[in-house]
């Protein structure tokens, strides 16, 4: 036997890590795409709001119909509520009794103002691309959409009396998407305890910051709940053992993990599958019947708003007075006095509720 003649080196006999099939690196687009669509559709409804033709007063009025409604009306510089109610913004009484459950989706493409929008497309791009780029746009594109679906959903069961828009619940989903994947995949990580400590801190920061008012919590919730079951289902890895005998020559093939998951990995598969099926078609089943959460649940608005000296989470009480003035109505606040004038020509009592909480909070 020549004895210059070896078996291949491991390093020969197996595909290097990076470029094996289920490890393989994606060139991220969709992730991208989704911010760029999300920028087009803020652009479309401040084109529709029209400021200066809707309101008396504006902010950048040198923007012209692109102009944002007055500070007191949205802090977060952006478009009216009523603009935002057109354009498709959640609205539990329209979803349950005008049937249009495609609020459901439609509010996750809309945004309350340019604040608004820049941090939750940055959070997006920070994590959706880290992502797309270990799994592909298929699996993160599904995990964004039915995240955001899952955070309007729960949502919609708690807060019935505003409206809510925003893509903070697909990026809570991602974030739980990333969390679960790091769980169920823990064997083939590094330094994971600190990966897992540093994300759990981001991830409680950001939904502590879900309790004053608002801000839609419920929909952070949802989202980051459907996200991490999602993440179990669709970002499951193979055991790099059995990668390494999938991918090594005959010549060598020492003794490797048969098993393509572990066990805990097929059982946290199954389980997050059933919790997602179940959890949806209850909380379907739910909102279609009209249903109130908080009725079963008498401390679960706390998680969304806590009501302190300095701010109220209640504003159902709100009264107002209101008036048609040609294609214009006026309304004012019974408890401090202020009062705004809409181009409005068949005004609803919902859009009314509307005009009164924004003038009165």
């Amino acid at each position: 036997m020549d004895m210059n003649t070896s078996l291949p080196s491991k390093a020969e006999a197996i595909v290097e890590y990076k470029e094996m099939k289920h490890f393989k690196k994606w060139v991220p687009w969709l992730i991208p795409f989704f911010v760029i669509a999300n920028v087009i559709v803020f652009i479309f409804t401040m084109y529709v709001n029209d400021c200066p033709d809707n309101s008396i007063s504006c902010i950048a009025r040198f923007l012209g119909r692109f102009s944002f409604q007055p500070f007191n009306e949205n802090p977060l510089i952006g478009p009216s509520i009523l603009t935002l109610m057109s354009m498709g913004a959640l609205d539990v009484d329209k979803v349950v009794n005008k049937h249009q459950g495609w609020r459901l989706i439609t509010c996750m493409w809309l945004h309350g103002g340019v604040f608004h929008l820049l941090a939750n497309m940055l959070g997006i791009l920070v994590v959706g691309i880290r992502l797309e780029q270990d799994f592909g746009f298929v699996l993160i594109g599904l995990l964004f959409v039915i995240s955001g679906f899952g955070g309007s959903l729960l949502s919609s069961l708690f807060i019935q009396q505003s409206i809510s828009v925003g893509a903070s619940s697909a990026l809570f989903g991602l974030l739980g998407g990333m969390l679960s994947e790091l769980i169920t995949n823990w064997s083939i990580y590094d330094k994971r305890l600190g990966a897992l400590l540093t994300l759990v801190s981001i991830i409680t920061i950001n939904l502590a910051m879900g309790i004053f008012p608002h801000v839609d919590n419920f929909a952070h919730i949802g989202g980051f709940l459907s996200g991490f079951l999602l993440g179990f289902v669709f970002l499951i890895r193979p055991q790099f053992g059995w990668i390494k005998k999938r991918y090594a020559t005959k010549a060598y093939s020492p003794a490797l993990v048969k098993s393509k998951f572990k066990i805990y990995q097929c059982i946290s598969w199954l389980l997050a599958l059933i919790l997602l099926i179940a959890g949806f078609s209850v909380g379907l089943v739910s909102l279609l019947n009209g249903v109130d959460a908080n009725d079963h649940c008498s401390w679960c608005h706390y998680l969304s708003c806590v009501p302190i000296s300095r701010w109220s989470c209640n504003p159902k009480n709100f009264t107002c007075l209101n008036e048609q003035i040609g294609n214009h109505v006026n309304v004012t606040c019974s408890s401090n006095g202020k009062s705004i004038l809409y181009y409005m020509q068949y005004p609803t009592n919902s859009m009314i509720h509307e005009l009164c909480s924004q003038i009165c909070s």
